[in-house]
Formats: C-alpha cells, structure tokens, sequence
C-alpha cells in the first residue's frame, strides 16, 4: 500500500476523551472513531490489525480441532426463557421487539443458541465430542463505556462451545482450550497469564480467565512471580490426547494466580514472599466448565451406549478479539507510539523516502516495494511529499515494527537503513540484504 492513496486519518493531538495509551495511540493513528458511547468504526488500519488477531484465532481453533460457524447477532428471548438465564444480565443485556412484538436480544454470549442448535442436529453420542464456535459481534449494555475499545458496549469477539458425553471429556475440552489460548496470545506476542476467576452469569465451577499484565488493568490480580517465566513456544501437542493437555494445564495452572475476585489470601501467602505480586490485569479471554448447566433446562441430549439419553456435559470458551489490540498496545509502547509485534502488524515494515521526486531515490522505493509485494509480504510505503520528520514520526506512530529508509545519500553509497521500531537500532545495508532480512523475521523465502 501507498501512504498517498491509503485512508488514514492520523490527529495530531490527543483528543480529551483518551484516558489510556491504547485508546490515545488507536485515534492518534487513525484506526478507529467513536461512533456513540463505547462503539466504534474500525477504519483501514485498526480493521487490518482485527481481521489479523482473527486470523490467528482461527488457525488455533481449526489446529485444536475447533469447528467454525456463524450465529445471528439477534437472538429471540425465548431461548434464554428456556434456559432460565434471561432476567441474569439484567440491564446490560439489549432487549428489544420485532414488529410483530417478539422479544429480542441482541446477542451478549450464544450458548442458548448453539445448544438450540446441538439438540435440533445431534442424538447419539457416536457424533461426540464436537467444539463449535463463531466470531461475531456481541453487544453488552455497559453502564460506563470507557477506555476505547478495552470495555466497549459493541465487541468483538469469539464464543466457542464444546459438547461432550462425560464430565471427564468435557474438561479435556476445557484443557484443550487452555492449551489453544497459551498459543494463540504467544503468537500475537502476549503472555497472557490463565488465573482462576469467578464465572459469573455464565455459570459453573470451573473457570479460568487470561490477563495481560498492565498498569492500566481493570482487575486486580495476585500471583506467584514464577509464573511469569513459562513460555509455551512452539512444542507439538497432541489436542487428543489427555494426558498432554492436562499436563499443559498443570504447568500453567499449578503456581498461585488469581484474580482480585477469587483471591484467597491464606493461600496467596504460603508462596515465598520474594515471589508475591500483585498488579493490574487486562481480560483478553476466559475459558468455563458448567456441566449440564444448559443442556438439562433445553433437552439436549444423546444416546448414550446403552441407548439411554443423557444430557451432555457443556462448557464455553470465549476471546476478546476485538478487546486484544487494546491489550497488545497496552503492553507494547512507547512514547513514541504502538510497538506492533511481527504477528499481528498491520504493514510487515514500512518504506520511507527521504526524497520524493528523486529519480533514485523513487526508483529504489519502488524496486524494494515490488520486491517486497512478490514476496507476499504488505508494504507500507511513504511516497507523500512530507518532510522527514513528519515522515519518521507517523511511522512511529503506527507501530511498524520494521523500517527501511532510503535517501539519496545512503543510495550513493549502495545501501539503505533497517530500523527495528522496538529496539531503535538501525544498520546500513545493500537494498537486496534488507529484502532478504525482511523477508527472514517473516519466515518468507527470499528470491
């Protein structure tokens, strides 16, 4: 993409309304605007990053045997009347009627829905398990929307469901998640720490919910410091097997880790001092075991081997999609701007020239953008007629966590300059070199 022809609307000024970095830096940088209290358009730049955080949401759920589908946005109450949970949200929930004065909802979570779905298409337990999810659009009546997209009213997000005959396969449905979830923030470059949390209105005893540690966290939380040096990285799990994903879920599960809800201080004290934290957390998912919770209330049953029905064993499982750029900027910044890592960035390096209408200086720029662009790589080249300053600054802005630089000067010398957005080192190097080290941090083959 060129900047001259890309819709990005960066302010110069901070507007009022921003109290945190991530709201600040995602309307500085153009990537949404506020279209009522707590919901938003997502312009080119913010889209590029959500449609990319999805991307990754999918892969994960398709690797852990996850099965996709798309759910309505309104739903009718009658559902929710069935499994007794319509009067829980109370106020937060969006009620509304048809013109035929059937009672809606505009979905805050599904499980009414899929269940609807599981008990009108599955009877036997031979069809067992299945996992399916969406990524769709809720809304959630929030009383004080604030901090831009971080606690929105409209969001979006994943919802997944797991049926299973047993409470024994149900809960390897749930490590099976954890397991999906570790990979999926370690991707987008979060360490997103699972801690025992309260279920709330979604009912049940198992929970756990994923924090990212920042300052400006909405929860409270308190853990054990050793928890922080467990990295999942790229180990092969078998999702089927139950031995493994129990014991990924020991290893992240077993230090203490909770939230200011679940908090117990008698056991938060049995960890060595020098190894009690306390900080502030950002929810980016959070993972629910609840049994027949909803499949006893709506009749979703099988037949089991000996021919009798049996209600199944549920659990859900949701990610704060559109929540998670809000997190990723909350813990990667500077002042400056975003620091996007390489996973989620919406352009994989920016091209800057110095010299715009420099015979050289255009031909250079445009041999690195194609280069780039074959290689299936998304360059993002500044080709306006701005000055240096403002050139360099608005790709700070954006985040880019690559940069290569090209001015007539270096070009007399047969190189350009890489810059790494995180470190802020930069290296001289022959045009061909900082192709071939683009197209290696992306895991791309050079040609």
């Amino acid at each position: 993409m060129r900047l001259s022809r890309y819709f990005m609307p960066v302010l110069k000024e901070t507007p009022a309304e921003a109290q945190i970095v991530s709201h600040r830096y995602m309307l500085r940088a153009g990537m949404i605007k506020q279209a009522s209290a707590g919901i938003y358009s997502w312009l080119p730049l913010g889209f590029k990053v959500l449609r990319k955080i999805e991307d990754i949401v999918h892969e994960e759920q398709a690797r852990a045997g996850h099965i996709a589908i798309q759910m309505p946005t309104l739903q009718s109450a009658d559902l929710w009347r069935e499994s007794g949970r319509y009067d829980d949200y109370g106020q937060e929930m969006l009620r509304m009627k048809d013109r035929h004065g059937r009672d809606m909802l505009f979905t805050p979570t599904a499980e009414e829905l899929v269940t609807d779905i599981f008990r009108s298409h599955v009877g036997s337990y031979k069809d067992l398990p299945l996992t399916l999810y969406q990524i769709q659009w809720k809304f959630r009546d929030e009383i004080r929307p604030r901090f831009g997209v971080m606690r929105g009213r409209e969001f979006y997000m994943k919802d997944g469901y797991n049926f299973d005959l047993t409470k024994e396969d149900a809960l390897h449905a749930y490590n099976r998640h954890l397991v999906s979830y570790l990979r999926t923030y370690e991707r987008m470059g979060l360490q997103a720490i699972p801690m025992r949390a309260d279920s709330g209105p979604i009912g049940g005893d198992d929970t756990h919910e994923f924090l990212v540690l920042a300052d400006t966290g909405e929860s409270e939380v308190f853990y054990d410091s050793e928890i922080t040096d467990l990295k999942f990285g790229d180990r092969e799990i078998d999702y089927d097997s139950h031995e493994q994903c129990q014991a990924v879920l020991e290893e992240f599960t077993s230090r203490y880790a909770r939230t200011d809800e679940t908090h117990d201080e008698a056991l938060f004290n049995e960890v060595p001092e020098e190894r009690r934290r306390t900080a502030r957390g950002i929810e980016v998912g959070q993972i629910f075991y609840f049994g027949t919770k909803y499949s006893e209330p709506m009749g979703a049953t099988v037949a089991d081997a000996d021919g009798n029905r049996v209600p199944v064993h549920m659990g859900s499982h949701g990610i704060g999609v559109s929540r998670l750029l809000g997190a990723i900027i909350e813990a990667s910044h500077d002042d400056k701007g975003i620091i996007w890592p390489e996973g989620v960035t919406p352009f994989h390096c920016g091209i800057v020239n110095l010299k715009q209408g420099d015979d050289k200086a255009d031909a250079a720029c445009e041999a690195l953008y194609a280069s780039l662009t074959a290689l299936g790589l998304e360059p993002l080249y500044d080709d306006r007629s701005e000055r240096a300053g403002a050139k360099f600054a608005g790709m700070d802005l954006i985040g880019l966590p690559w940069r290569i630089t090209v001015g007539p000067r270096g070009l007399k010398n047969g190189v350009v300059e890489l810059t790494s957005r995180r470190t802020g080192e930069s290296e001289e190097l022959p045009p061909e070199q900082a192709i071939e080290r683009i197209a290696q941090i992306y895991g791309r083959a050079s040609v």
